[in-house]
């Protein structure tokens, strides 16, 4: 939906490793030996919730980190290796309280069944501050860890060929089903399905409990859950694109889709085209929030965040570019630069800290208060679950309305 004039930002990180260049876990405050214990994640999502962020999400794979496209790079000189992102973010939520967490997970290689559960899950021990960012692949290393499917062998030059969209399509195509199957699963239990009924021995009523019978290209999945029905109802659904074919994703199937723009026309423009896909979706009256993604390198002079990147540059051994902006400022500057972007349509932002903890703190200790001074951003949190945070309502179940038709047919018959 488009964006109301100065309205306030919605602001989110993304956490990864020791952060999004390469070469961060080599900063002299980096706490490298703590990247693979819960207190180092409980920790960095803690400092963002006295933020007062939106949200973190935390990044994932299926194989190891790597400077190319298309496989392992063999290197030994940046970190390499990660936890389970729903995982930690099981881990982290029962120790905020307001702030959600976003894991992400690969679809590809993984069962809706599973991962549907695995969120709602997420959603009960957080208190409905659940989502999750979902992700496609493509790579050959990560479909031999499985062995199930053909490995479409897609290399990044590939990917404008026709042959390289259609199997790009095919991938995002997989991915909206996926998604369907999560939302129905989490759906398949109505809310009041639990009874507890101690006095009519009763814990459930089986007749709120809902088959989901999907049937698709890509999934046969009967349902219904395991779990009962998430607090949110539906936990938030994020996903990153770069190009009309993952635009049309987020569009058609997501709750928080995440850009990465050049510059404020180009952010028109990216948020024209997911309206547009929106609306032939039939979801013109909904929400979905448009965020732009940018690494950011934060210091109070300008020239201190110059002189660290050029810094984690040499030490990396060549210049670092991400698939997103790469900002090096001021927060002051970078303030400028969301409010900017955010008159182009944008509902808010991600940002990549470079370097941990040190862009991390910039960003809640720096940029949110400019931010406030400007009335852009919160001073407190107003809501006490993620999607009420976002503006999201609390979607209806699908299966309770059917059932409820369902019943008033036969009583008028």
């Amino acid at each position: 939906m488009p964006r109301a004039p100065h309205a306030p930002l919605h602001l989110a990180v993304a956490l990864d490793g020791a952060g999004w260049h390469p070469a961060a876990w080599r900063e002299s405050d980096a706490r490298r030996d703590e990247l693979f214990t819960a207190g180092y994640w409980a920790g960095l999502v803690a400092e963002a919730e006295r933020g007062l962020l939106d949200f973190v999400t935390i990044e994932d794979s299926l194989s190891l980190q790597s400077s190319r496209f298309a496989g392992p790079d063999g290197r030994t000189d940046q970190v390499r290796g990660r936890l389970d992102a729903v995982l930690i973010a099981a881990r982290v939520a029962p120790l905020t309280r307001a702030i959600g967490v976003i894991p992400t997970a690969v679809l590809t290689h993984t069962e809706p069944f599973h991962l549907s559960k695995a969120i709602a899950t997420l959603d009960y021990v957080s208190t409905g501050r659940a989502g999750i960012q979902v992700r496609v692949s493509g790579r050959d290393d990560e479909a031999a860890h499985f062995g199930r499917r053909t490995p479409p062998g897609l290399r990044i030059e590939d990917l404008a060929s026709a042959t390289g969209q259609e199997l790009l399509k095919d991938l995002f195509d997989e991915a909206a089903d996926y998604v369907e199957v999560l939302r129905r699963l989490w759906d398949s239990w109505e809310d009041d399905a639990e009874i507890r009924d101690v006095a009519t021995g009763r814990f459930i009523d089986r007749d709120k409990l809902h088959y989901i019978d999907f049937e698709g290209r890509h999934f046969s999945v009967k349902g219904p859950s395991i779990t009962p029905r998430p607090p949110q109802g539906q936990p938030v659904v994020a996903a990153l694109g770069h190009a009309s074919v993952p635009y049309r994703l987020i569009a058609r199937s997501a709750d928080l889709g995440f850009v990465t723009p050049r510059d404020a026309d180009d952010a028109r423009n990216i948020v024209a085209e997911i309206r547009t896909e929106q609306a032939a979706a039939g979801r013109a009256g909904g929400t979905v929030h448009v965020l732009g993604d940018l690494v950011v390198l934060l210091d109070d002079d300008p020239a201190a965040a110059a002189e660290r990147k050029a810094r984690l540059d040499e030490r990396a051994g060549t210049e670092y570019r991400s698939d997103a902006q790469v900002f090096t400022g001021t927060p002051a500057q970078l303030a400028d630069l969301l409010q900017e972007w955010a008159e182009a349509g944008l509902t808010g932002f991600r940002l990549r800290p470079a370097a941990l903890p040190h862009d991390l703190e910039q960003i809640t200790r720096r940029l949110v208060p400019e931010l406030q001074r400007r009335g852009a951003f919160r001073t407190e949190y107003e809501a006490g679950t993620l999607r009420a945070l976002l503006g999201l309502p609390r979607p209806a179940n699908r299966y309770a309305a059917t059932a409820s038709e369902a019943a008033n047919a036969a009583v008028s018959a």
